[in-house]
């Protein structure tokens, strides 16, 4: 396994994991990556060999002084027919951490700037076979809403394709 080659930060939702963690191993290959239900706050961050303790320390006040909050995955959702996801309700809060995390640390737009619009989303499925995705978002629709306090923050490395990613910090909201 090769060293670390990218970071992100992740809003882990544990509280979806009777729901979607099923679905995610069969049609999410983050999962498989060691990667939590989770819904993105940047994707991709600095490169491992950036994240020093400044790198940190700003992070842990940035977010310290965001609000924790609380949020619903409310509805499922489609990006085409190739990413079936969960919709947070309310988006905002998600949205000001990225964009809080972007005015500090502008080199690292949002999926390298490829969105004009980054939609917070829980991921439960992405390029696996239609048919699939859709027996996934009829078994879950049923589920939802799946509550969730949020509270924290996680800095997460790994390499894309390959196992093991893990944590490097998590960091408060409202500390």
């Amino acid at each position: 396994m090769s060293a670390p080659a990218q970071t992100g930060l992740i809003v882990p939702v544990p509280q979806s994991e009777p729901v979607v963690g099923r679905h995610r191993a069969a049609l999410d290959p983050s999962a498989a990556w060691g990667i939590p239900a989770h819904v993105t706050v940047l994707y991709p961050f600095l490169p491992p060999g950036q994240v020093d303790d400044e790198v940190l320390a700003a992070l842990r006040s940035l977010f310290a002084a965001l609000p924790r909050f609380e949020t619903a995955l409310s509805r499922v959702d489609w990006f085409g027919s190739e990413v079936l996801w969960l919709a947070p309700e309310p988006e905002e809060p998600f949205r000001r951490l990225t964009q809080a995390v972007l005015d500090r640390f502008p080199s690292a737009p949002p999926y390298a700037g490829a969105f004009d619009d980054v939609v917070p989303h829980l991921t439960v499925g992405d390029r696996a076979p239609l048919p699939e995705l859709r027996a996934a978002a009829a078994g879950i629709a049923p589920h939802l809403p799946i509550r969730s306090a949020v509270g924290t923050v996680r800095l997460v490395e790994g390499t894309t394709g390959e196992v093991a990613w893990r944590t490097v910090a998590e960091f408060p909201l409202g500390a």
